[in-house]
């Protein structure tokens, strides 16, 4: 079961598809963070989902916000997604210990081996004030980031 509205997020840290470490506690005071889980790289739900954050990614990545997604995918798989999707904002790496980070957020699928669609907006203080979790074929709604960023 995935965390509730209001609930301390998770601390994590992760290598993206740069083998750069990302922690949640770096952004603490600074930025809020919209974390989105995926199940996999290459897969049509997943690039889609991703490249539509991709084309609004002004309003995911600035001075306020910082998205993070996160799947189960290695680093060396998920930096050549994001070079052929050009994904400028981190793709972090839940590969080892496998699924630790979705399992900690309660979205991870034991069956499947991957993180299912949730999604966590977290704000400055690290609390999580807006969560969703989708199905592995359902695909989410980005307005709803939107209006769960614009009432932080």
């Amino acid at each position: 079961m995935a965390i509730e509205v209001g609930t301390k997020a998770p601390e994590f840290e992760l290598k993206d598809n740069h083998g750069r470490t990302v922690t949640l506690a770096e952004f603490r005071g600074e930025k809020n963070v919209v974390l989105v889980f995926y199940p996999f790289a290459f897969t049509g739900v997943c690039t889609g989902e991703l490249a539509a954050l991709r084309d609004e990614q002004p309003r995911f990545v600035n001075d306020e916000t910082q998205l993070l997604a996160v799947s189960t995918d290695s680093i060396h798989t998920l930096r050549v997604f994001g070079e052929q999707e050009d994904l400028e904002y981190p793709l972090l790496s839940d590969f080892w210990p496998h699924g630790e980070t979705s399992r900690a957020y309660g979205v991870f699928d034991g069956e499947k081996g991957c993180a299912v669609r949730g999604t966590f907006v977290i704000d400055k203080e690290g609390v999580v004030r807006w969560t969703v979790v989708n199905g592995l074929p359902d695909a989410r709604d980005l307005t709803d980031y939107v209006k769960a960023l614009d009432s932080l």
